[in-house]
């Protein structure tokens, strides 16, 4: 299974198990995410976003509501200021081996290691607004993520991901 980790930073040789900044209550792990899922990083690490899924569970009501008349199955929504960080950023994919990952929340695609591990490469990703709309996601753009995060937490969407919040405005 290959694995991926998503960095600003194109020379890393070495992951080397962390405490991560919202875990604090966690032992030191090396992070990655699946394929299905590696679209959630493809922006700036501080960028925060919301991303939805569409489901079969969701009500009729909030199917309207969250996708109205879109086709679109995945909906990111980034502030607005970060447009131009995004449409102009390069990100960095590393490849991690899989052997030593351990599935750590299935829904969002995250595996994480106790152990050092070398990447197998990297990748530098660019044009990401491109990239994800040729995965078929929609992507949407917002003065501020609190109005959007408040109603999904009020809703019957169970499939979402709220990512860096504490950076929104």
């Amino acid at each position: 299974m290959k694995l991926f980790h998503f960095s600003s930073e194109s020379n890393i040789e070495i992951f080397r198990p962390r405490v991560k900044h919202n875990r604090k209550d966690m032992p030191p792990v090396v992070w990655a995410i699946d394929q299905e899922h590696e679209f959630t990083f493809y922006f700036p690490r501080e960028c925060p976003r919301i991303v939805i899924t569409r489901s079969d569970d969701m009500s009729d009501e909030d199917l309207t509501r969250f996708f109205g008349v879109s086709s679109a199955n995945k909906i990111v929504t980034v502030e607005t200021h970060w447009y131009k960080a995004i449409n102009e950023g390069t990100i960095y994919k590393y490849t991690l081996p899989g052997d030593s990952f351990k599935l750590f929340a299935k829904t969002a695609g995250y595996y994480i290691s106790e152990e050092t591990i070398i990447p197998e490469e990297m990748q530098p990703l660019d044009h990401l607004l491109d990239r994800l709309m040729d995965m078929n996601i929609e992507v949407r753009f917002t003065p501020s993520l609190h109005p959007l995060r408040d109603a999904i937490l009020r809703s019957s969407i169970q499939d979402f991901g709220i990512h860096r919040f504490e950076n929104a405005r």
